[in-house]
């Protein structure tokens, strides 16, 4: 579903090269939980990136039903991004004026989609909490919402990057138990530096330096 062809990313900072991934071929199939394991400066963030279109690659191609992410214009692939795929980041980014209700329903500013962000949130386990604001929800309920919030519209593919590290271990373990048994057919990428976050998964890979371990 989504192919990496010896995709590599390259930042210039300040004029030294920082090669963020190093000629990454991998597939993400569809349905499959897979994990992206390493530690901080990896390059397992900049790849989550690269696999949903984030970024473009410096050299190599990414590829999603076979189509060839590199060559879309920047909204073509928003697009993608807003009808295809969900994202849940390290910390729960919620609109402080806005509900949890209608904190997941701007993942869809168009169309009245409020049942099935209800239907969402009960499903998560905080539907009862659906018209508090996000100042009067703890940590993981918040993650709550934002998975709720990736799920909608039922997505080929949620990226999870570093989901619960902002969380302790057991409201982590929730959120990744919530991820994997509410994401339906779509495939789960998850990215951490925690390999007991990724106990569910059906394929782990690691990255160092930006390049995958065999």
């Amino acid at each position: 579903m989504i192919s990496l062809e010896q995709a590599s990313l390259v930042y210039d900072d300040r004029g030294k090269l920082i090669h963020a991934c190093r000629e990454v071929s991998v597939t993400v199939n569809e349905g499959e939980f897979l994990g992206i394991l390493g530690p901080s400066g990896s390059g397992k963030s900049s790849l989550l990136y690269l696999m949903s279109g984030l970024k473009v690659p410096t050299t190599g191609s990414v590829s999603f039903n076979g189509q060839n992410l590199n060559t879309l214009p920047d909204q073509e692939r928003a697009t993608i991004r807003l009808n295809q795929f969900g994202f849940v980041f390290q910390y729960p980014f919620l609109v402080g004026y806005l509900t949890a209700l209608e904190n997941v329903c701007i993942a869809y500013p168009e169309g009245n989609r409020q049942d099935e962000a209800l239907r969402l949130l009960h499903e998560v386990g905080i539907g009862d909490l659906a018209h508090r604001m996000p100042h009067e929800l703890s940590g993981g309920q918040r993650q709550r919402v934002c998975v709720a919030r990736a799920l909608l519209g039922s997505p080929k593919v949620v990226f999870a990057d570093e989901p619960t590290a902002s969380l302790d271990h057991t409201a982590g373990l929730q959120v990744m138990e919530t991820l994997n048994t509410h994401r339906g057919s779509g495939a789960l990428v998850v990215v951490t530096h925690d390999p007991s976050m990724l106990e569910a998964a059906d394929r782990i890979i690691k990255i160092e330096d930006g390049a995958i371990q065999n």
